[in-house]
């Protein structure tokens, strides 16, 4: 299953800076079967170090242009609590084990709708206007 998953999304999802360029922020989530704003989508996301590489995991969609989605990466690795680029979002829907679980802010995703392989959750409107707020006040988000 792991290659099967490699071989269909690992061209469906590349990370691009999160400063340059501006980026427009929005809460639009809909759980109609698309990746829309606000919601945690389940993809292939590449290893930074070795691009051919990764896993799926979740992201958290903060923007759409057509058929590409802005997302950020989550972990539920703890050692990410207090490290730099990474915020706290806690617990939710989105992981089977009701972990806590942490977004990396610096490195923004743009996947394809096609690589979407499943939405995850909804991340409620308080939690994403703290995201918005750390990308905005710290990254040049709009």
């Amino acid at each position: 299953m792991r290659e099967l998953l490699k071989t269909l999304f690992r061209r469906t999802a590349s990370s691009v800076p999160t400063r340059p360029p501006s980026r427009h922020l929005e809460y639009a989530p809909n759980l109609d079967g698309d990746a829309d704003p606000g919601e945690i989508v389940w993809t292939w996301v590449p290893y930074e170090d070795d691009p051919a590489q990764g896993k799926d995991r979740p992201v958290l969609v903060v923007g759409r242009d057509g058929r590409t989605v802005l997302g950020l990466m989550l972990s539920s690795q703890s050692e990410r609590d207090g490290q730099r680029n990474w915020f706290s979002l806690g617990p939710g829907a989105w992981d089977r084990e009701s972990r806590p679980s942490w977004i990396r802010l610096d490195r923004v995703l743009r996947v394809d709708v096609d690589g979407i392989r499943r939405e995850g959750a909804v991340l409620d409107r308080v939690r994403f206007d703290r995201v918005a707020a750390k990308l905005r006040e710290e990254y040049g988000w709009a």
